[in-house]
């Protein structure tokens, strides 16, 4: 009788050990194909500004201009070719003609563009300021425009297409880049100070040896 229950017991033991293995191992095998959730949603596109922020330089806009290549936005410019025109008197297509567009009042154009009313209420003149808010997101500086340009995530080449843009016929003068800051100069003033008592330590010597021969 024990010799039968221990040969039973055995026999269940192993059957729940072969069971145990073959789930883990048709876990295995029918999860291979299943695709898996990525540690990260989506993909970067290049040249769009996450929402929320990034993609913002802590260099002034005055200094991106002064140190930007207008051939650099010239050929940035090739990608909205498509839509705009850029010659003298050019026509309007899908865009409006962007000759003489710096200075301009926002939203007036000319050649009879239909400008959308978020641009047309919008107010204020196309300067430096305004066409770096427009190029990094047309729908935030103008909520309802027409523009269906996502933006352009890097200052660099805001500041590139802008130089290029205001020498189609505009020719703004640029902004001065802020001065450099001071305390490199402090330092150095402080130095020549601290430095100016050993040159009026040299006259007391001399003095001294002066009244020598007195003696």
């Amino acid at each position: 009788m024990d010799d039968r229950f221990n040969t039973f017991a055995g026999w269940a033991l192993f059957a729940g050990i072969v069971g145990l293995g073959l789930s883990a191992i048709s876990g295995t095998y029918f999860s291979a194909d299943k695709p898996h959730r990525p540690d990260t949603l989506g993909y970067e596109i290049e040249g769009v500004v996450e929402e929320g922020g990034g993609g913002e330089s802590a260099v002034p806009l005055a200094t991106l201009l002064a140190e930007a290549d207008p051939a650099k936005g010239q050929a940035l410019f090739a990608k909205c070719a498509s839509c705009h025109t850029a010659d003298a008197g050019g026509a309007n297509g899908i865009g409006p003609n962007v000759h003489g567009v710096m200075g301009e009042t926002i939203g007036t154009g000319h050649g009879g563009f239909a400008f959308s009313d978020a641009l047309k209420s919008h107010g204020g003149k196309w300067t430096f300021e305004n066409m770096d808010a427009w190029l990094k997101s047309p729908k935030a500086f103008a909520p309802g425009t027409k523009m269906t340009f996502a933006g352009m995530g890097k200052p660099e080449e805001r500041a590139a297409m802008i130089v290029y843009l205001n020498s189609l016929g505009s020719n703004l003068p640029l902004p001065p880049p802020p001065a450099a800051d001071a305390p490199a100069a402090d330092g150095a003033a402080g130095t020549a100070t601290e430095a100016a008592p050993a040159v009026d330590a040299a006259p007391a010597a001399g003095a001294t040896a002066a009244a020598a021969p007195a003696n």
